[in-house]
């Protein structure tokens, strides 16, 4: 079995099939490397070089008690493209595997990567409240487009307010953008549609 040594002694696992241009698989949580087989034999058929690691605490890493979080899971996918010397690299992240990406990319650039592709990923919260205070204002998001609201949303793609609020699932999202909950915002605009 192959495993890289983390900054913190972590050992992470990853395989490596085929050769070509690399393309790195970031897995979701709970998952581990074996999800992206498919994909990594199709590709590794194909001409690319695929390497698709366990996240730590995931798989068959090291089981940390401390560093499971994503500057380190991104710290993580840095020490394995440095130690297997990686460049023009297609970075592909699933779910929390398109965390571990994104911060990557945010902590170590671009130097080594050619390519991302964020698969149903786990996007960072944005917006400053009390429990984030590095976000960003809630004014930049309001000047972004004062004249946007659900309503002209939901008029723009054809759809109903109802259907809208459907795809607006997570509250905390709906929250952030308007200020108020779905069902606040119909009743503060009586709006029943």
């Amino acid at each position: 079995m192959s495993y890289v040594e983390a900054s913190d002694g972590a050992q992470i696992f990853y395989k490596d099939w085929g050769s070509g241009r690399p393309v790195v698989l970031s897995h979701g949580w709970p998952l581990n490397s074996d999800s992206w087989e498919a994909q990594g034999l199709f590709l590794a058929d194909n001409g690319y070089r695929v390497i698709a690691h366990d996240r730590r605490g995931h798989g068959r890493s090291t089981q940390t008690w401390h560093g499971n979080e994503m500057d380190t899971y991104a710290d993580d996918l840095a020490a394995l493209l440095t130690s297997l010397d990686l460049d023009e690299v297609t970075l592909v992240g699933f779910s929390t595997g398109g965390g571990d990406v994104a911060r990557y990319v945010g902590r170590h650039g671009t130097g080594r990567v050619a390519q991302v592709v964020l698969v149903s990923a786990v996007p960072p919260f944005m917006l400053r409240t009390e429990d984030n205070p590095g976000g960003v204002p809630v004014e930049v998001f309001d000047a972004a487009d004062p004249d946007l609201s659900p309503a002209k949303i939901a008029a723009a793609h054809n759809i109903s307010l109802r259907h809208l609020y459907k795809l607006c699932a997570d509250t905390r999202r709906f929250r952030a953008a308007y200020g108020q909950s779905p069902s606040a915002y119909r009743k503060n605009n009586n709006t029943d549609t």
